[in-house]
C-alpha cells in the first residue's frame, strides 16, 4: 500500500517519494519493520499464551540433559513469524507482482495447515496432532497450486542466458524475448540449464505437456520435502529459525541477481523480470526470523510449532522454485536433508530388524540433532544401538544449535559459489 501511495506522490515531485522505487530501500525497510514487529508482537503473544495457559502437552515433560526444564513454554509461535512477514509485505510490496502473490498464498496456506496441527495438539490434547495424510495433502495441494499458477500466469516469464563469442572472448547475454520456460539452473555445470521438457524423450507434440507435468511434480516434491525437513529440524531452541534465516539470505541473493539483467549475465543465469519483489519478501522473512530468535533462542520463551516450521519450509521451497534454483536446495538445505534422512534411515532400519525379532537402531536418537544431546540413561535399555558410542559425550543444546548454524552458513556460501563454479 505504501509503495503505491509514494509512487503516486512522486508525480507531484514530493521530496523523498522516489526512493520507494528502489528495491534496496524497500527490502531493507521490510527487514527492519519485520524485525521490530516480531520483537514487539512476540512479547505480547507470549504473555497472552501464558495467561491463557496455552502449552503443548508433549513439551511439558521435556527436560534438557543439562537440567533445563521446558515446562510451561507457549507454542504456536509461528503466528509471530507469519504476522511479521505479512504486515511489511502488505505495506511495502508491489501487490500486483505474481511472485509476491504466490509467496503470500504459500505463507497463509501452510500457516493455516500448521495451525491446525498445533491446535489439535494443544486444545484437543492429541500428541500426534493433524494426521500425516492430511499434512501431505495440504503440502501437495500448495505445490500443485504454485505449479499451476506459474503455468497459467503470463507474468511468470524469463529470458534465457546464452554464451557467445565476442572478440575472441566468451560473454553471456540474454535473449531479447521473454518466454515461459521449463528450464532450471544446474549447479556446477557451465552453460547448461536443465529443461524439464527434455527429460523424457517424447514427440514434439507432447513435449511441453510432459515438461509441465514434470515441473509441477518437482514443485510438489520440493515444497513437501523442504517443509517436512524444516519441521524435523525444529527440535532445539533457535535451531530452525537460525538455519532458515541463513537460507533466506542466500535465496535473497539469488533472487536479486536473477532480477538484475547485468548481474544475471555476469553470473551466467537466467534473467527473471519482476522477481525483485522476492527480495522484499525474503528480507521480511529474515527479519521476522531474527526477531523471533529474540524469544526462541536458548532457553526458549516460545516454540514456533508446526505453524512456524511448516510455513518456513514451504516459503523456502516455493521461493527456490520461483527463481528456478530448486536443484540447489540439496546443498543449501543440507541440514534439513540430513535431518529427514536420519529419521527415514532410523525408522526403516528399526522396522527391518524388528521383523527379524531384533530391536536395533542406528543412531542414539533421530532426528540427528537429538543424537548429540542424548544421555546413556535416556536410551532404550531393550535396544541395541550401532552408533551407541557416537558422540562420545552429550553437548549442550545451545552448542549444537550454533554449530548447525555454522554448517548452514558454509552450505549457503557453497551454494552461492556454485554461481561461479560452472
Amino acid at each position: 500500500m505504501l509503495y503505491y501511495f509514494f509512487r503516486f506522490l512522486e508525480q507531484f515531485d514530493i521530496p523523498g517519494a522516489h526512493v520507494w522505487g528502489y528495491i534496496s530501500f524497500r527490502a531493507l525497510l521490510a527487514l527492519i519493520l519485520a524485525l521490530v514487529i516480531s520483537a514487539w508482537f512476540g512479547e505480547r503473544f507470549i504473555k497472552f499464551m501464558k495467561r491463557k495457559k496455552i502449552f503443548e502437552a508433549e513439551r511439558d515433560a521435556s527436560i534438557d540433559p543439562f537440567g533445563v526444564e521446558k515446562k510451561g513454554v507457549p507454542t504456536m509461535g509461528g503466528i509471530i513469524i507469519i504476522v511479521s512477514i505479512l504486515i511489511p509485505i502488505l505495506l511495502l510490496g508491489r501487490m500486483r507482482n505474481i511472485y509476491l502473490i504466490v509467496m503470500i498464498i504459500t505463507t497463509v496456506w501452510l500457516g493455516f495447515l500448521g495451525f491446525l496441527d498445533d491446535y489439535i495438539k494443544v486444545f484437543r490434547h492429541k500428541k500426534e496432532g493433524l494426521k500425516g495424510k492430511y499434512k501431505i495433502v495440504g503440502q501437495v495441494s500448495i505445490g500443485l497450486i504454485v505449479g499451476l499458477i506459474l503455468y497459467f500466469s503470463p507474468d511468470a516469464v524469463m529470458r534465457e542466458n546464452i554464451s557467445i563469442e565476442r572478440q575472441n572472448q566468451e560473454v553471456v547475454i540474454h535473449k531479447s524475448e521473454t518466454v515461459k520456460s521449463l528450464k532450471t539452473t544446474i549447479p556446477f555445470f557451465k552453460n547448461h540449464n536443465l529443461d524439464y521438457s527434455e527429460i523424457i524423450p517424447v514427440g514434439e507434440k507432447y513435449k511441453d505437456a510432459i515438461g509441465w507435468i514434470l515441473f509441477v511434480m518437482m514443485t510438489i516434491l520440493v515444497v513437501t520435502s523442504v517443509s517436512n525437513g524444516a519441521n524435523l529440524n525444529d527440535g532445539m531452541d533457535g535451531m530452525c529459525a537460525g538455519n532458515s534465516a541463513i537460507i533466506g539470505v542466500a535465496l535473497g541473493i539469488f533472487a536479486y541477481v536473477s532480477s538484475h539483467i547485468e548481474y544475471a549475465a555476469y553470473f551466467n543465469i537466467m534473467y527473471l523480470p519482476g522477481s525483485q519483489e522476492l527480495v522484499v519478501f525474503l528480507c521480511a522473512f529474515v527479519g521476522a526470523l531474527i526477531g523471533f530468535l529474540w524469544y526462541n533462542a536458548f532457553p526458549a520463551q516460545v516454540f514456533m510449532g508446526d505453524t512456524g516450521s511448516l510455513t518456513i519450509g514451504g516459503i523456502i521451497g516455493v521461493c527456490a522454485v520461483l527463481i528456478h534454483k530448486e536443484l540447489l536446495l540439496p546443498i543449501l538445505c543440507g541440514i534439513f536433508a540430513v535431518e529427514a534422512f536420519s529419521v527415514a534411515l532410523q525408522m526403516k532400519y528399526f522396522s527391518w530388524k524388528k521383523r527379524k525379532g531384533q530391536r536395533v537402531r542406528i543412531f542414539r536418537s533421530a532426528p540427528i540433532h537429538d543424537t548429540f544431546r542424548k544421555l546413556d540413561s535416556q536410551l532404550d535399555p531393550t535396544s541395541h544401538y550401532i552408533l551407541r558410542n557416537w558422540p562420545r559425550r552429550p553437548y549442550h543444546e545451545s552448542a549444537i544449535t550454533i554449530r548447525f548454524w555454522i554448517v548452514t552458513i558454509i552450505l549457503a556460501a557453497l551454494t552461492i559459489i556454485t554461481l561461479k563454479i560452472r
